[in-house]
Protein backbone atom coordinates (compact mmCIF):
# COMPACT_ATOMS: atom_id res chain seq x y z
CA UNK A 1 0.00 0.00 0.00
CA UNK A 2 1.43 3.34 -0.78
CA UNK A 3 1.44 6.22 1.24
CA UNK A 4 -1.12 8.04 -0.34
CA UNK A 5 -3.21 5.34 -0.39
CA UNK A 6 -2.20 4.51 3.60
CA UNK A 7 -3.43 7.91 4.09
CA UNK A 8 -7.08 7.29 2.31
CA UNK A 9 -7.39 4.15 4.65
CA UNK A 10 -6.46 5.73 7.80
CA UNK A 11 -8.61 8.74 7.68
CA UNK A 12 -11.92 6.60 6.21
CA UNK A 13 -11.12 4.59 9.43
CA UNK A 14 -10.85 7.18 11.79
CA UNK A 15 -13.99 8.52 10.04
CA UNK A 16 -15.88 5.55 10.97
CA UNK A 17 -14.67 5.20 14.48
CA UNK A 18 -15.43 8.53 15.34
CA UNK A 19 -19.02 8.50 13.54
CA UNK A 20 -19.11 5.10 15.52
CA UNK A 21 -18.30 6.73 19.02
CA UNK A 22 -21.32 9.59 18.28
CA UNK A 23 -23.83 6.82 17.65
CA UNK A 24 -23.75 7.69 13.78
CA UNK A 25 -24.12 4.20 12.79
CA UNK A 26 -24.75 4.61 9.20
CA UNK A 27 -22.20 7.34 8.75
CA UNK A 28 -19.79 4.34 10.50
CA UNK A 29 -21.02 1.57 8.14
CA UNK A 30 -20.19 4.12 5.39
CA UNK A 31 -16.33 5.05 6.27
CA UNK A 32 -15.72 1.51 7.32
CA UNK A 33 -17.20 0.10 4.17
CA UNK A 34 -14.54 2.96 2.15
CA UNK A 35 -11.59 1.79 4.34
CA UNK A 36 -12.68 -1.60 3.39
CA UNK A 37 -12.55 -0.39 -0.59
CA UNK A 38 -9.39 0.68 -0.23
CA UNK A 39 -7.34 -1.76 1.86
CA UNK A 40 -10.14 -5.17 1.08
CA UNK A 41 -6.97 -7.09 2.61
CA UNK A 42 -7.36 -6.01 5.82
CA UNK A 43 -9.77 -7.18 9.12
CA UNK A 44 -10.09 -4.19 11.08
CA UNK A 45 -12.56 -2.04 8.68
CA UNK A 46 -14.95 -5.51 8.44
CA UNK A 47 -14.80 -6.65 11.93
CA UNK A 48 -15.53 -2.71 12.93
CA UNK A 49 -18.37 -2.97 10.26
CA UNK A 50 -19.39 -6.36 12.05
CA UNK A 51 -19.53 -4.98 15.33
CA UNK A 52 -21.99 -2.03 14.60
CA UNK A 53 -24.20 -4.22 13.04
CA UNK A 54 -24.00 -6.48 15.51
CA UNK A 55 -24.30 -3.76 17.43
CA UNK A 56 -27.60 -1.80 16.24
CA UNK A 57 -29.30 -5.84 15.87
CA UNK A 58 -28.30 -6.68 12.36
CA UNK A 59 -26.65 -10.20 13.23
CA UNK A 60 -27.06 -11.34 10.12
CA UNK A 61 -25.38 -8.99 8.19
CA UNK A 62 -22.63 -8.52 11.05
CA UNK A 63 -21.98 -12.44 10.34
CA UNK A 64 -21.27 -12.03 6.89
CA UNK A 65 -18.45 -8.78 7.51
CA UNK A 66 -17.04 -11.57 9.93
CA UNK A 67 -16.82 -14.12 7.95
CA UNK A 68 -15.25 -11.92 5.56
CA UNK A 69 -12.75 -10.49 7.90
CA UNK A 70 -11.62 -14.43 8.57
CA UNK A 71 -11.43 -15.05 5.24
CA UNK A 72 -8.79 -11.96 4.91
CA UNK A 73 -6.71 -13.35 8.50
CA UNK A 74 -8.30 -15.94 9.47
CA UNK A 75 -6.75 -16.00 13.23
CA UNK A 76 -8.23 -12.40 13.60
CA UNK A 77 -9.42 -13.10 17.47
CA UNK A 78 -11.70 -9.99 17.08
CA UNK A 79 -13.64 -11.65 14.16
CA UNK A 80 -13.42 -15.06 15.40
CA UNK A 81 -15.27 -13.63 18.67
CA UNK A 82 -17.57 -11.50 16.72
CA UNK A 83 -18.64 -14.60 14.21
CA UNK A 84 -19.39 -16.66 17.40
CA UNK A 85 -21.77 -14.23 18.98
CA UNK A 86 -23.16 -13.30 15.72
CA UNK A 87 -23.95 -17.21 15.24
CA UNK A 88 -25.69 -17.27 18.91
CA UNK A 89 -27.51 -14.19 18.69
CA UNK A 90 -29.28 -16.04 15.55
CA UNK A 91 -29.63 -19.30 17.62
CA UNK A 92 -27.42 -21.24 15.16
CA UNK A 93 -26.21 -22.76 18.39
CA UNK A 94 -24.09 -25.45 16.91
CA UNK A 95 -22.00 -23.44 14.29
CA UNK A 96 -21.89 -21.20 17.62
CA UNK A 97 -20.42 -23.65 18.99
CA UNK A 98 -18.37 -24.75 16.56
CA UNK A 99 -17.09 -20.97 16.24
CA UNK A 100 -16.15 -20.83 20.22
CA UNK A 101 -14.35 -24.27 19.53
CA UNK A 102 -11.98 -22.16 16.65
CA UNK A 103 -11.68 -19.39 19.12
CA UNK A 104 -10.37 -21.65 22.04
CA UNK A 105 -8.48 -22.97 19.78
CA UNK A 106 -6.58 -19.48 19.11
CA UNK A 107 -6.54 -18.62 22.66
CA UNK A 108 -4.71 -21.85 23.22
CA UNK A 109 -2.30 -21.52 20.90
CA UNK A 110 -1.35 -17.97 22.07
CA UNK A 111 -0.96 -19.59 25.93
CA UNK A 112 -4.08 -18.00 27.30
CA UNK A 113 -5.65 -20.80 28.94
CA UNK A 114 -8.21 -19.26 30.54
CA UNK A 115 -9.83 -17.55 27.72
CA UNK A 116 -9.47 -20.80 25.85
CA UNK A 117 -11.10 -22.48 29.10
CA UNK A 118 -14.29 -19.84 28.52
CA UNK A 119 -14.65 -20.06 25.11
CA UNK A 120 -14.99 -23.90 25.28
CA UNK A 121 -17.03 -23.78 28.22
CA UNK A 122 -19.67 -21.23 25.77
CA UNK A 123 -19.15 -23.71 23.42
CA UNK A 124 -20.12 -26.58 25.63
CA UNK A 125 -23.33 -24.65 26.94
CA UNK A 126 -24.43 -24.14 23.23
CA UNK A 127 -23.75 -27.72 22.26
CA UNK A 128 -22.95 -30.36 24.40
CA UNK A 129 -20.74 -33.13 23.25
CA UNK A 130 -18.29 -35.65 25.02
CA UNK A 131 -15.42 -34.34 23.21
CA UNK A 132 -16.15 -30.76 24.50
CA UNK A 133 -16.20 -32.09 27.90
CA UNK A 134 -12.98 -33.38 27.87
CA UNK A 135 -11.17 -30.41 26.10
CA UNK A 136 -12.96 -28.40 28.92
CA UNK A 137 -11.41 -30.96 31.68
CA UNK A 138 -8.29 -30.83 29.90
CA UNK A 139 -8.36 -27.25 30.20
CA UNK A 140 -9.20 -26.84 33.58
CA UNK A 141 -6.69 -29.39 34.84
CA UNK A 142 -4.19 -27.57 32.81
CA UNK A 143 -4.95 -24.39 33.80
CA UNK A 144 -5.19 -25.56 37.66
CA UNK A 145 -1.53 -27.08 37.22
CA UNK A 146 -0.40 -23.21 36.12
CA UNK A 147 -0.85 -21.29 39.52
CA UNK A 148 -3.80 -19.31 38.54
CA UNK A 149 -4.25 -15.43 39.55
CA UNK A 150 -8.02 -14.63 40.48
CA UNK A 151 -8.92 -14.46 36.70
CA UNK A 152 -7.42 -17.99 35.95
CA UNK A 153 -9.32 -19.03 38.96
CA UNK A 154 -12.66 -17.60 38.64
CA UNK A 155 -12.75 -19.44 34.73
CA UNK A 156 -11.44 -22.57 36.51
CA UNK A 157 -14.57 -22.05 38.73
CA UNK A 158 -16.86 -21.14 35.54
CA UNK A 159 -16.02 -24.28 34.04
CA UNK A 160 -16.42 -26.73 37.03
CA UNK A 161 -19.71 -25.62 37.13
CA UNK A 162 -20.75 -26.02 33.92
CA UNK A 163 -18.96 -29.56 33.89
CA UNK A 164 -21.22 -30.69 36.95
CA UNK A 165 -24.44 -29.23 36.16
CA UNK A 166 -24.21 -32.34 33.64
CA UNK A 167 -25.57 -32.01 30.17
CA UNK A 168 -28.79 -29.98 29.63
CA UNK A 169 -27.79 -27.98 32.17
CA UNK A 170 -25.63 -25.71 30.89
CA UNK A 171 -27.57 -24.96 27.37
CA UNK A 172 -30.85 -24.37 29.42
CA UNK A 173 -28.65 -21.89 31.80
CA UNK A 174 -26.80 -20.00 29.11
CA UNK A 175 -30.27 -18.04 28.16
CA UNK A 176 -30.32 -16.97 31.46
CA UNK A 177 -27.04 -15.90 32.52
CA UNK A 178 -23.78 -13.77 31.64
CA UNK A 179 -21.07 -16.54 30.75
CA UNK A 180 -18.22 -14.34 29.94
CA UNK A 181 -16.32 -12.15 32.18
CA UNK A 182 -17.40 -9.10 30.03
CA UNK A 183 -21.24 -10.19 30.23
CA UNK A 184 -20.32 -10.71 34.06
CA UNK A 185 -18.87 -7.24 34.86
CA UNK A 186 -21.84 -5.64 32.95
CA UNK A 187 -24.37 -7.63 35.65
CA UNK A 188 -22.16 -6.50 38.06
CA UNK A 189 -20.73 -9.10 39.19
CA UNK A 190 -23.36 -10.82 40.27
CA UNK A 191 -23.39 -14.71 38.60
CA UNK A 192 -26.63 -16.71 38.89
CA UNK A 193 -26.21 -20.54 38.98
CA UNK A 194 -28.87 -23.28 38.75
CA UNK A 195 -28.95 -25.40 42.04
CA UNK A 196 -30.23 -28.61 41.89
CA UNK A 197 -34.09 -28.32 42.49
CA UNK A 198 -34.36 -25.65 39.82
CA UNK A 199 -33.97 -22.39 41.53
CA UNK A 200 -31.45 -20.14 40.98
CA UNK A 201 -29.17 -18.41 43.74
CA UNK A 202 -27.38 -15.38 42.96
CA UNK A 203 -23.59 -15.00 44.17
CA UNK A 204 -21.50 -11.95 44.56
CA UNK A 205 -18.42 -12.86 42.40
CA UNK A 206 -15.57 -11.25 44.41
CA UNK A 207 -13.68 -8.25 43.00
CA UNK A 208 -11.06 -9.06 40.38
CA UNK A 209 -7.60 -8.15 39.14
CA UNK A 210 -7.66 -6.85 36.13
CA UNK A 211 -6.47 -10.01 33.52
CA UNK A 212 -3.32 -9.95 32.08
CA UNK A 213 -3.89 -8.21 28.71
CA UNK A 214 -4.22 -10.34 25.38
CA UNK A 215 -5.07 -8.63 21.78
CA UNK A 216 -8.67 -10.11 21.99
CA UNK A 217 -9.36 -8.87 25.82
CA UNK A 218 -8.16 -5.07 25.02
CA UNK A 219 -10.08 -4.89 21.50
CA UNK A 220 -13.17 -5.91 23.14
CA UNK A 221 -12.74 -3.70 25.76
CA UNK A 222 -11.79 -0.50 23.55
CA UNK A 223 -14.66 -1.17 21.56
CA UNK A 224 -17.03 -0.97 24.73
CA UNK A 225 -15.57 2.12 25.51
CA UNK A 226 -16.06 3.64 22.19
CA UNK A 227 -19.44 2.47 22.47
CA UNK A 228 -19.89 4.41 25.90
CA UNK A 229 -18.12 6.92 25.36
CA UNK A 230 -15.37 6.80 27.56
CA UNK A 231 -12.40 8.06 25.99
CA UNK A 232 -9.59 7.38 28.89
CA UNK A 233 -10.13 3.89 28.42
CA UNK A 234 -10.30 3.60 25.15
CA UNK A 235 -7.36 5.36 24.73
CA UNK A 236 -5.44 3.00 27.17
CA UNK A 237 -6.58 -0.42 25.82
CA UNK A 238 -5.68 0.92 22.28
CA UNK A 239 -2.36 2.33 23.29
CA UNK A 240 -2.15 -1.49 25.21
CA UNK A 241 -3.46 -3.19 21.99
CA UNK A 242 -0.90 -1.03 19.66
CA UNK A 243 2.28 -1.84 21.90
CA UNK A 244 1.34 -5.89 21.93
CA UNK A 245 1.14 -6.19 18.12
CA UNK A 246 4.21 -3.99 17.71
CA UNK A 247 5.58 -6.38 19.79
CA UNK A 248 4.46 -9.33 18.36
CA UNK A 249 5.58 -7.79 14.58
CA UNK A 250 1.92 -7.31 13.60
CA UNK A 251 2.99 -3.95 12.24
CA UNK A 252 -0.14 -3.30 10.64
CA UNK A 253 -2.51 -4.42 13.23
CA UNK A 254 -0.55 -2.02 15.44
CA UNK A 255 -1.04 1.06 13.29
CA UNK A 256 -4.55 0.42 12.89
CA UNK A 257 -5.04 0.49 16.80
CA UNK A 258 -2.68 3.37 17.25
CA UNK A 259 -5.02 5.51 14.18
CA UNK A 260 -8.26 4.54 16.41
CA UNK A 261 -6.89 5.98 19.49
CA UNK A 262 -5.81 9.20 17.66
CA UNK A 263 -9.68 9.40 17.25
CA UNK A 264 -10.44 9.82 20.91
CA UNK A 265 -6.99 11.37 21.56
CA UNK A 266 -5.60 13.16 18.95
CA UNK A 267 -2.71 15.23 21.06
CA UNK A 268 -1.50 12.22 22.91
CA UNK A 269 2.25 11.98 22.69
CA UNK A 270 2.48 8.46 23.74
CA UNK A 271 0.42 7.47 20.21
CA UNK A 272 2.59 9.86 18.29
CA UNK A 273 5.72 8.70 19.65
CA UNK A 274 4.18 5.46 19.14
CA UNK A 275 3.56 5.74 15.33
CA UNK A 276 7.14 7.27 14.87
CA UNK A 277 8.53 4.10 16.02
CA UNK A 278 5.94 1.97 13.67
CA UNK A 279 6.59 4.13 10.34
CA UNK A 280 10.15 3.33 10.89
CA UNK A 281 9.81 -0.37 11.21
CA UNK A 282 7.94 0.71 7.61
CA UNK A 283 10.56 2.51 6.26
CA UNK A 284 9.14 5.62 6.39
CA UNK A 285 11.33 7.95 7.31
CA UNK A 286 9.86 11.02 6.07
CA UNK A 287 6.10 10.33 7.67
CA UNK A 288 8.00 9.41 10.93
CA UNK A 289 10.44 12.60 10.60
CA UNK A 290 7.31 15.15 9.87
CA UNK A 291 5.46 13.23 12.74
CA UNK A 292 8.23 13.87 15.63
CA UNK A 293 8.26 17.87 14.13
CA UNK A 294 4.65 17.78 14.80
CA UNK A 295 4.84 16.54 18.37
CA UNK A 296 7.89 18.83 19.16
CA UNK A 297 5.73 21.50 18.06
CA UNK A 298 2.92 19.86 20.29
CA UNK A 299 5.06 19.95 23.20
CA UNK A 300 5.74 22.99 22.80
CA UNK A 301 2.64 23.92 23.96
CA UNK A 302 3.05 22.10 27.38
CA UNK A 303 5.25 21.32 30.02
CA UNK A 304 5.49 17.48 29.19
CA UNK A 305 9.18 17.05 29.69
CA UNK A 306 9.04 13.58 29.81
CA UNK A 307 8.09 13.46 26.79
CA UNK A 308 10.18 15.67 25.03
CA UNK A 309 12.99 13.66 26.53
CA UNK A 310 11.68 10.91 24.90
CA UNK A 311 11.67 13.05 21.52
CA UNK A 312 15.01 14.58 22.06
CA UNK A 313 16.05 10.27 22.58
CA UNK A 314 14.45 9.30 19.00
CA UNK A 315 15.91 12.16 17.17
CA UNK A 316 19.35 11.69 18.35
CA UNK A 317 19.35 8.08 17.40
CA UNK A 318 17.59 8.11 14.20
CA UNK A 319 17.43 11.40 12.82
CA UNK A 320 21.03 13.40 13.79
CA UNK A 321 21.04 14.99 10.51
CA UNK A 322 17.60 16.08 9.83
CA UNK A 323 17.18 19.33 9.13
CA UNK A 324 13.64 19.98 10.31
CA UNK A 325 14.68 18.11 13.61
CA UNK A 326 17.75 20.35 14.59
CA UNK A 327 15.69 21.79 17.30
CA UNK A 328 15.23 18.62 19.21
CA UNK A 329 18.72 17.83 19.36
CA UNK A 330 20.77 18.66 22.31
Amino acid sequence: MTEPIYERYKDALRRGHVAALRGRNEAALAAYDEAATIAPDRPLPLTSRGNVLARIGRPAEALVEFDRALANAPQDEAALVGRAEALAALGRRTQAAVAFDRLADAHDAAGRIASACDATRRALELAESRARRRALRDLVDRLAASSPDAVGQEAIDRATAALEAGPGAAVRRHAAEPTTATELDAAGGVETSTDADGGSAANAAPELEPPPPDPNTLAIEAEAALDSGDRAVARERLVALATMHRAEGRVDAALDACFLALSVAPDDPELHLELVGLYLERGWRRPAAEKLALLGRLLELTDDQASRDRLVAVVVERFPDEPQLAAFRP
